[in-house]
């Protein structure tokens, strides 16, 4: 293992990019996650500390000019970070205010650890060197630690140090939130344990959450209990514990600080500052015995989830890929399983769109589907538990069956909010994102692709096939008939692209026959069908009549699924939506000239009192998002059921269309027009796929990603990686592998998982090599480039590859895997 690329660094203090450093610093293990934030910074205009338990939520209602609006916010927990020092008659160390001799800042991401190095020298000329370790235990999920270490150089003197719990902070982490009521905690409990443990224990102010947290801090010197004098320190919502230690010139100062972190929310105990009071006074006694138990489970973890790549030129995809992996089991780890949560976009990971839960799973779950398959289950069941919710929604809106919410918070309900902030005009404007009725189809997708991979009939028998029928019944109720064209339609929805919102000739918002959305229903329509075919016969007729299905339903599902209305170009390009052929061209070179960057034209040219409607443009890809999900195989008999003719050559031709026309406002938008391009322009592909792996790393859309890292790109870029380049599909009841790797790549190895087989996979640029690891009684069966094979419980198979050249008119495996 070649260390260096385990590990992400930072040299130098730059205080003007110290957010964006804490969110790719954050550390977490799918229960609660903290920001790399130094641990003596405060929030201000250069750091924001923050830490938030998974599915932490509160609601909080503002007076915004006259309206009152109502937003549920992922909460920014007590600050356990705070840890200080300061020389004899100095100031309490600041990196702003000493001469940096030394700063470097290591993610060690083998291990889990957020490392700090730090050379200083005071105004007195005494220069002290400080060596700092985090973590955030990966095994034991309510505990998290850090250890200072520092050692005077060329004095002798005291040390003061302070250790504190901080719940006076609020949600400020994103400044065009800030109009908008912040303060979701108040204090129920500070109070010194004994004479190294503080309690602090908190409650949200409208969900009633009770968070404890409890900090044992333990100084020694040169590996021995040290002498100290210590002081205590009470305020409202704030404790601490200073401590006055003397040191010689070379000596070792460590200081150990372990928390505890429970809610009121957690399994098996009795209340939240009972069980962090005790599991401080039972945690080991020495930093480095903690240490040793995380790295284990994080290598355990690696195990599973690397992607090992060698490259005919090194550079930072491997790192970089890594980083991504990373954040994804820092979001959702087996921790998960056990737990009430969604896949938030923006991870646990700062307050951008306020830790809600979009379509990113959509990104997330291919790779853990392959991988760690229980928490797709547990996510999954995110969703289940808020099908009331879903059912409530739909009848509200007049349709029938189920509607998810574009925006999921802790209960379900739409979050998405009303009014949107444009920081470019400074205007809060109308925001009708809820429209997205494509969350139902990516719910349904979700359901149906972990069914593909594990094969787990009970998860289908329980809870998928419920959800999938009330899904295809929510598509069948917005289908409506026009007699004129003998086809159903679908209205007043909005796309994935999101810069259309509406017609710029109608008030009412919403768009008519968006191809995504309508293909994506009669997908789902097809799959409710086909879901009763699945189950047994007693559990099939207790949904039927549970969910009071009757025959005359199942054949007006049927009858949709053929006939809904596809709209095309004169040229057979498949159209965004009706009426998209007849909007006006946008001059990309005028804006690409006026402005530095246009990623988001929709706030542009809201701030010229102009709007994206009038124009052919996007955001990100919308069409292109079906030749993401489905091979052209797939699409062929999607178009074929309904009547349309297919053309694989209409697939290159609709990628160029929108290609041309796409502002890449997303992070989103570079993974998936990488994949549709993996096949037919390799090239322009990895290209795509380069810039989406640094979209975060860079912060490319200027000052988002300090926010929150974004989930959905991560994973995307990883997947890229895992299935568009490997061309691994799981389709039809079979594993398939259509390898075609990037020139460049020289070999990519990792494991999967599917159904009841442990794969190791090893591709190079001439062949394949599979080995099984399952002591399983069944064999793998998969297919190769169209060819079926048996792989043997721990039988080793090797395959040529010959190259094949996909010219940019397109085959069929031109559009996916």
């Amino acid at each position: 293992m070649r260390p260096e690329l385990w590990l992400f660094t930072y040299e130098g203090f730059e205080p003007a990019k110290e957010g964006l450093r804490e969110a790719l610093c954050t550390l977490g293990n799918g229960y609660f996650a903290t920001r790399g934030a130094a641990p003596e910074s405060e929030a201000d205009d250069t750091h924001y500390p923050g830490t938030y338990l998974a599915g932490g939520y509160n609601r909080l209602k503002t007076d915004l000019a006259g309206r009152v609006v109502e937003n549920e916010d992922l909460v920014n927990m007590p600050n356990w970070l705070p840890l200080g020092f300061r020389l004899e008659g100095g100031d309490w160390f600041n990196p702003r205010a000493a001469v940096l001799l030394e700063y470097r800042q290591v993610l060690d991401m083998a291990r889990g650890l957020l490392l700090r190095t730090v050379r200083f020298e005071d105004r007195r000329g005494r220069r002290t060197r400080v060596e700092q370790r985090r973590f955030v235990h990966m095994r034991d999920k309510h505990l998290a630690g850090q250890e200072l270490v520092l050692v005077p150089e060329n004095w002798s003197g005291r040390v003061h140090v302070r250790s504190a719990l901080d719940g006076r902070v609020v949600n400020g982490g994103v400044p065009r939130y800030r109009q908008l009521n912040c303060k979701h905690l108040r204090t129920l409990v500070a109070e010194e344990v004994d004479a190294e443990t503080l309690l602090l224990e908190v409650e949200t102010v409208q969900s009633r959450l009770e968070v404890a947290e409890a900090a044992r801090t333990r100084l020694y010197v040169d590996g021995q209990p040290a002498r100290v004098r210590r002081g205590l320190t009470v305020e409202e919502g704030y404790l601490s514990h200073e401590f006055e230690v003397e040191l010689r010139e070379g000596q070792r100062l460590a200081v150990e600080k372990v928390v505890a972190l429970y809610s009121s929310r957690d399994h098996a105990v009795s209340e939240a500052a009972m069980e962090a009071r005790h599991a401080v006074e039972e945690a080991p006694a020495r930093f480095d015995e903690l240490v040793a138990t995380h790295v284990q489970a994080w290598s355990q973890l690696w195990r599973r989830s690397d992607l090992d790549l060698e490259l005919a030129e090194p550079d930072h995809i491997q790192t970089a890929l890594r980083l991504h992996i990373f954040h994804l089991l820092q979001t959702v780890s087996p921790h998960t399983i056990d737990q009430d949560v969604g896949v938030p976009a923006r991870g646990w990971h700062g307050e951008a769109y306020r830790g809600h839960i979009f379509w990113d799973e959509l990104f997330v779950f291919p790779f853990l589907n392959l991988r760690l398959p229980a928490l797709t289950r547990a996510l999954l069941r995110y969703r289940y538990r808020r099908l009331r919710r879903a059912r409530e929604a739909a009848r509200a809106e007049g349709f029938r069956g189920a509607m998810f919410p574009w925006q999921s918070g802790s209960d379900g309900r739409e979050e998405s909010q009303r009014l949107h902030l444009n920081p470019r005009s400074g205007r809060w404007v109308p925001d009708v994102t809820w429209l997205q009725r494509h969350i139902n189809a990516a719910v349904a997708y979700n359901v149906w692709q972990y069914y593909q991979a594990t094969a787990d009939s009970e998860f289908m028998y329980f809870y998928g096939a419920e959800m999938l029928l009330e899904l295809a019944r929510f598509w069948a109720s917005m289908a409506r008939w026009n007699p004129s064209l003998r086809r159903y339609e679908i209205k007043g929805v909005m796309g994935p692209d999101e810069y259309h919102t509406g017609y710029p000739d109608r008030a009412e918002p919403g768009l008519d026959n968006n191809s995504y959305t309508n293909l994506m229903a009669v997908w789902v329509l097809c799959k409710g069908l086909e879901v009763l075919n699945l189950l047994p016969g007693e559990r099939r007729d207790e949904l039927l009549e549970t969910l009071a299905v009757s025959p005359a339903e199942l054949a007006h599902w049927d009858d949709i699924s053929r006939k809904t209305r596809l709209v095309f170009h004169q040229d057979g390009v498949l159209s965004q939506f009706e009426g998209y052929e007849q909007l006006q061209e946008f001059d990309w070179e005028v804006y690409r000239k006026r402005y530095a960057d246009i990623h988001r034209l929709d706030r542009i040219l809201e701030a010229e009192g102009d709007t994206p409607n009038r124009y052919k443009l996007s955001k990100q890809a919308d069409v292109l998002m079906l030749f993401y999900l489905f091979s052209a195989e797939e699409l062929r008999d999607l178009f074929e059921r309904l009547g349309y003719p297919f053309d694989a050559g209409m697939i290159p031709r609709t990628v160029e269309y929108y290609l041309q026309r796409t502002s890449h406002g997303s992070t989103l938008s570079g993974v998936v027009h990488s994949w549709v391009l993996a096949r037919s322009d390799r090239p322009r592909s990895w290209k795509l796929f380069t810039e989406a792996l640094r979209s975060d790393i860079a912060d490319v859309q200027g000052g988002t990603t300090p926010e929150g890292i974004h989930l959905g790109a991560m994973s995307g870029t990883v997947d890229l990686m895992q299935r568009a380049y490997t061309g691994i599909e799981v389709r039809g009841d079979v594993l398939h592998f259509n390898p075609n790797l990037p020139e460049g790549m020289k070999r990519l190895k990792f494991s999967l998982r599917y159904r009841k087989s442990l794969v190791e996979v090893e591709i190079t640029q001439d062949k394949l090599v599979l080995n099984s690891r399952w002591r399983s009684t069944t064999p793998l069966e998969f297919e190769l480039r169209g060819e079926r094979h048996l792989l043997q419980p721990c039988e080793t198979r090797e395959f040529p590859l010959a190259r094949r050249e996909v010219t940019t008119e397109g085959t069929l495996d031109s559009s996916g895997p």
